[in-house]
């Protein structure tokens, strides 16, 4: 546990990544064609990222993020930013929305993880010039780094000892968080989906496949984001967001959080749980009782998935009924991820995007005002 709070750092929150505007893409297509250069790029980066933080503050929001503008997708800035890590293809497939599914490479360590510079401290250098509301970056949890591959996440010849690979790879996290605390960061996320896959009975039978048990599994990654979460200063927050997976609309997994709750809230020394809870994939609240009176819930009741809007009274009620287990005082709400894990987006356009922020910061501002 960092900061002392039993409330959540903002009633309107967001998770993260935001729809790449126009200008971005076009720019992500000169620069790969040789048409424009770095320095350019930057700058239309920089823009957009202006541009982004003032819609963030105009609908509402209590903490702005950049958009994770400066990341080809919310987890590739990490890999590629840290020396040993590619991508490699995943086990792991995204369903829904059409029948197609779809994967995408994944982070694999081929030589000794080393943090050699900055990973998102740069993010937080502008960003934090530019906003006046309370800044939060993204981090992947190191889960995420380890899982997607299942026991081939590392070259072996690399590393032939588990203890080393999670101790080189913590070892970048501990330095990051405590750069970025230096620099004056309040707000951490790290954003966690293998634990949220553990939650699904197909996904833990293909782990049991691969000669791992999930539970053993789980004893790692609270292990690892713990001893992560212990280099935050106390004047840091450290939120985890909880997603089933996110890719233009699909997901990995299903299954509410009932198989890790216990052990999730109690263990995890974050101080928030911003928790995917926009559909029937994530089950019921019931989960939530087992959240201790120190930490605090955002609820992510509006879908990223769809451009859809979704209903104002029914957010409230569902607000309610998770009172029941969380008091409302440290309960807050969020769309259940982020808009744009990649650049490619989500089936929906920036003014839905816009009008789903409203909507948080509506509905935030009735609840708690």
């Amino acid at each position: 546990m960092t900061a002392a709070i039993a409330c959540p750092v903002c009633r309107a929150d967001h998770i993260g990544s935001l729809l790449r505007p126009k200008s971005l893409r076009d720019g992500h297509k000169a620069l790969a064609q040789g048409k424009i250069d770095e320095a350019r790029f930057a700058a239309i980066q920089a823009d957009a990222i202006r541009e982004s933080v003032a819609m963030q503050e105009a609908a509402g929001m209590g903490a702005v993020t950049d958009g994770e503008f400066r990341r080809r997708s919310w987890f590739a800035g990490f890999v590629d930013g840290v020396d040993g890590l590619v991508h490699k293809d995943t086990y792991f497939k995204f369903v829904g929305g059409d029948a197609a599914t779809v994967s995408v490479p994944v982070p694999f360590a081929e030589a000794p993880i080393r943090r050699i510079a900055g990973i998102t401290t740069h993010e937080f250098d502008f960003v934090k010039d530019v906003a006046t509301k309370p800044v939060k970056i993204t981090m992947p949890a190191p889960s995420v780094i380890h899982f997607h591959r299942g026991p081939d996440c590392a070259d072996t010849a690399v590393y032939p000892d588990p203890d080393k690979y999670w101790a080189d790879l913590v070892a970048v996290y501990r330095d990051e968080i405590v750069d970025l605390g230096q620099r004056g960061l309040t707000y951490l996320q790290l954003d966690e989906v293998p634990i949220a896959l553990l939650c699904d009975e197909n996904v833990r039978a293909r782990i049991e496949d691969w000669g791992w048990a999930w539970e053993e599994l789980l004893d790692i990654y609270i292990r690892s984001s713990n001893a992560a979460i212990e280099a935050a200063p106390e004047t840091m927050t450290v939120g985890m967001h909880m997603c089933r997976g996110n890719y233009r609309g699909k997901w990995i997994g299903t299954g509410g959080y009932e198989p890790v709750a216990e052990r999730l809230f109690n263990e995890v020394n974050a101080d928030v749980f911003l928790l995917e809870y926009d559909s029937d994939r994530a089950g019921d609240f019931e989960p939530l009782r087992f959240v201790p009176s120190d930490k605090s819930i955002v609820l992510g009741l509006v879908s990223t998935k769809t451009p859809v809007m979704e209903d104002e009274s029914e957010l409230k009620r569902r607000i309610e009924a998770a009172s029941k287990y969380v008091p409302l005082d440290r309960l807050a709400i969020s769309p259940q991820c982020g808009f744009g894990t990649t650049v490619g987006g989500a089936p929906m356009d920036e003014e839905a995007e816009r009008r789903k922020l409203e909507l948080v910061a509506r509905v935030a501002d009735d609840m708690w005002e």
